[in-house]
């Protein structure tokens, strides 16, 4: 078990630092409203990851089948997370007094909530990520229950805690932060929106041979067998 949670670790925190919009929303987060509320975010997140975890391991075979059959799954949330970062980039910018603290409520924490689990959940390619760890570490784990619950408990534990070290280096960025450059920041993380959201719709018209759906299924039935 121990050797489990040691493997787990370096998955853990190459997966704090996968480029993505979720990446550049939580460190914004931390920077402009603060250690809470990107913890608020980042706890949605999580709770997104966990349940993509659940449905990949109970369902993977009819999953990859899916995915391979309805492409259009990676059409709709790449046309959701492109309208979210077109939204960002043309939204007119607040002018903000940085010289005192952003004040954040509690309707703001469950909407950070919100929108760091609905960032997460839309999209796809996520769910495809999760389901290729479980292709690959289940057989190294023979396929234990016990012994993946560990493993995915360690390694989402190093993700939340290396993003906790992200965040509170983040915030330190806040005295450096000018009204033009939050606009700056925001126009960047609206356009990293549209290049994710291109990215799934353009998934969603390529042959899917190109993503190994095929091969992951292969994959599954030789476990199997």
């Amino acid at each position: 078990m121990l050797e489990d949670i040691q493997g787990a670790i370096p998955l853990g925190f190459l997966l704090s630092f996968m480029i993505g919009p979720v990446f550049f929303v939580l460190l914004e987060t931390s920077a402009l409203k603060g250690f809470r509320a990107a913890l608020v975010f980042n706890i949605g997140v999580i709770i997104a990851d966990i349940i993509f975890i659940c449905i990949a391991y109970f369902s993977s075979f009819q999953l990859l089948e899916n995915l391979s059959n309805q492409p259009g799954l990676y059409v709709f949330g790449g046309v959701i997370l492109l309208v979210y970062g077109l939204t960002t980039f043309f939204k007119p910018g607040v002018r903000q007094d940085l010289s005192q603290p952003l004040k954040v409520t509690k309707g703001d924490y469950l909407s950070l909530f919100i929108k760091g689990f609905l960032l997460n959940f839309i999209n796809i390619g996520v769910l495809v990520f999760w389901l290729g760890v479980i292709i690959i570490v289940g057989p190294s784990l023979d396929n234990n229950s016990d012994r993946i619950v560990v493993f995915f408990s360690a390694m989402l534990a190093t993700y939340f805690i290396t993003d906790i070290f992200k965040m509170l280096l983040a915030k330190q960025l806040k005295r450096k932060l000018t009204s033009n450059r939050i606009r700056f920041i925001k126009k960047g993380i609206g356009l990293v929106l549209v290049i994710c959201g291109l990215v799934l719709i353009t998934k969603g018209f390529l042959p899917m041979d190109n993503f190994n759906i095929e091969k992951g299924i292969e994959r599954i039935e030789e476990i199997r067998e």
